[in-house]
C-alpha cells in the first residue's frame, strides 16, 4: 500500500532559527516532528509565544524551516525555491490568517476572488466559484459590502471563503476564533466541520478551549517553548 496517499503532511526534526549565531538568536520552533493524516483535523495548541504560529507558517509553506525536512502532500517542499513554493501553495493550500488580512477597501466579493486571479479563468468561472463558496458560508447578501465595514464574524467568514475558493486540499487556520464572540466562534467551527466532511484536511492553531472541546478535533498537539510536548 502507498502510505503517502494517506498522509497529508510530515515534518522531520524541523527548526526555525532567527538571527542564527547572534546574541539575539531566537528558536521559535526546534526539532519538531509530526505527521498528519489526510481528512483529519489537527489542533496545535499552546500559549502565546509558544511557537505554534511559526510552526503553522512552515506547515502552510509560507516559510521554510532552517533545519530538518518537511513534506506536504508527498512533495519535498522544504527543498523548493520560493517560486515553486508559491505555486504549490496557490494550487493546493488554503490559509486563514489570525487577523484575517483582508483588503479592507475591496468588497467581500473581490477579496474572495483574489486567489483565482493568477489562474487562467474566465470572469464567468470566477463569478461562479465566488458565489458558490459565498453561499456555503452565508455571505451572499454581503458580497458587495466593503470588507472593512463587515462585522468580525463576517470578516472571518470572508477570510475562510477566500481560503476555500480555489478548492485546496489542506486548510490551515491560525487562531480562527481569537477575535470572535461565542456565537461567531460556534459558526466558524461548524463551517470547519463541513469542510472536514468534504474530505479535506485541517490544521488549526488555537489556545481557545472551545476549539479543543468542539468535537471537530482528531488530534491535539501542544507547543511549549518551541517544542511539541
Amino acid at each position: 500500500m502507498d502510505t503517502k496517499k494517506s498522509v497529508a503532511l510530515e515534518a522531520y526534526s524541523i527548526s526555525k532559527i532567527f538571527n542564527a549565531g547572534k546574541s539575539n538568536e531566537v528558536r521559535p520552533v526546534e526539532s519538531v516532528s509530526l505527521s498528519v493524516a489526510q481528512n483529519t483535523c489537527v489542533l496545535i495548541q499552546g500559549a502565546s509565544g509558544s511557537g505554534k504560529t511559526t510552526l503553522l507558517s512552515i506547515l502552510s509553506c509560507l516559510a521554510k524551516p532552517s533545519a530538518g525536512r518537511y513534506e506536504c502532500l508527498g512533495e519535498p517542499v522544504s527543498r523548493w525555491s520560493e517560486k515553486f513554493l508559491t505555486r504549490f501553495r496557490r494550487q493546493h493550500l488554503g490559509i486563514v490568517f489570525q487577523r484575517f488580512q483582508l483588503v479592507e477597501y475591496l468588497s467581500a466579493y473581490q477579496n474572495i476572488a483574489l486567489p483565482l486571479l493568477p489562474r487562467a479563468l474566465s470572469d464567468r468561472a470566477i463569478d461562479a466559484k465566488v458565489r458558490q463558496v459565498a453561499s456555503q458560508l452565508g455571505l451572499t447578501a454581503r458580497l458587495h459590502f466593503r470588507a472593512g465595514l463587515l462585522s468580525g464574524g463576517e470578516q472571518q467568514r470572508v477570510a475562510i471563503a477566500r481560503a476555500l475558493v480555489h478548492e485546496p486540499r489542506i486548510l490551515f487556520a491560525d487562531e480562527p476564533t481569537a477575535h470572535l464572540d461565542g456565537r461567531a466562534s460556534a459558526a466558524v467551527l461548524e463551517i470547519f466541520a463541513q469542510i472536514k466532511a468534504e474530505g479535506r484536511t485541517l490544521v488549526i492553531t488555537s489556545h481557545d478551549a472551545r476549539v479543543a472541546q468542539s468535537g471537530l478535533i482528531d488530534t491535539v498537539l501542544t507547543m511549549e517553548d518551541g517544542h511539541l510536548q
